[in-house]
């Protein structure tokens, strides 16, 4: 019993949030054409699950996803690789301060007029302003990291005569693992709601204008459908990242050891 309870509690909030939605929406505002209960935004999403054409549910949810995931791996990547030369390299992070930081502040939002000038509408406009989004915090992220390496793993790295990859791949990057998947759960979290942002405000694709296109045909059960899904498709992919950081963890843990006795 007690062991149900522990896998039931983090569901008490949620439900208890949605009965009250149910019920004010259904007694108190039922004749608004502006709301919409939960199981009638349930109802709009089974029928949106089955939906065959581009405004189904799958089509809609993978282009936008597709473009996150997009985005996230050109910014994300070379946010990544940019972080550790800044983090191991003391005076390459001393040249690029001032840039990064005259930069990083801008909002990815203010670079939808250009993006759309450049590229037009589609996935290569959503596209550049996710990987803008996700490139600073992976950059600054990834640099804190190697920043905060422990030194004395550098220095055995450096008694065993390890050459600079070999460190990198060893010893630096399995004592980043942490971190580095605090900062791949948030650049994932920044491409996707970067990513349902351009849709609402610009680009007439994925799910984020799907649910400007309910709002604007008085089709709040849909609004709400694809309001929820957004939230339930974030939850998933946070979910699996954390499983991949168990499993990456575990793996380099094992064949930096495995390595480490091997060196001579």
């Amino acid at each position: 019993m007690p062991e149900m309870w522990t896998r039931l509690r983090p569901w008490v909030f949620p439900v208890l949030l949605l009965g009250l939605m149910e019920l004010y929406v259904g007694r108190v505002a039922g004749s608004s054409d502006a709301l919409a209960t939960p199981t009638q935004a349930l109802q709009a999403w089974w029928e949106l699950l089955w939906l065959m054409s581009d405004e189904g549910l799958w089509r809609v949810t993978g282009f936008t996803l597709g473009t996150a995931a997009l985005g996230l791996l050109l910014g994300g990547g070379l946010g990544l690789t940019l972080g550790l030369v800044l983090g191991l390299s003391k005076r390459a992070g001393q040249m690029s301060f001032l840039t990064v930081e005259v930069l990083r502040p801008i909002p990815s939002v203010a670079l939808i007029p250009l993006a759309m000038l450049v590229f037009g509408f589609g996935v290569r406009m959503e596209l550049s302003v996710v990987a803008f989004a996700t490139f600073w915090p992976m950059l600054i992220l990834t640099q804190a990291a190697a920043q905060q390496v422990e030194p004395r793993l550098l220095e055995v790295s450096d008694a065993l005569g390890l050459s600079g990859w070999q460190r990198t791949q060893w010893v630096v990057l399995p004592a980043m693992v942490p971190r580095l998947f605090v900062a791949l759960r948030l650049g994932v979290a920044v491409a996707l709601v970067v990513a349902v942002t351009v849709e609402i405000a610009a680009n007439p694709h994925g799910m984020g204008y799907a649910m400007m296109i309910a709002q604007q045909s008085m089709e709040p059960a849909r609004m709400l459908a694809w309001l929820f899904w957004i939230g339930v498709v974030g939850m998933l992919i946070n979910v699996l990242t954390l499983r991949a950081q168990h499993w990456v963890h575990v793996r380099m843990g094992g064949t930096a050891l495995n390595n480490t006795k091997a060196t001579p």
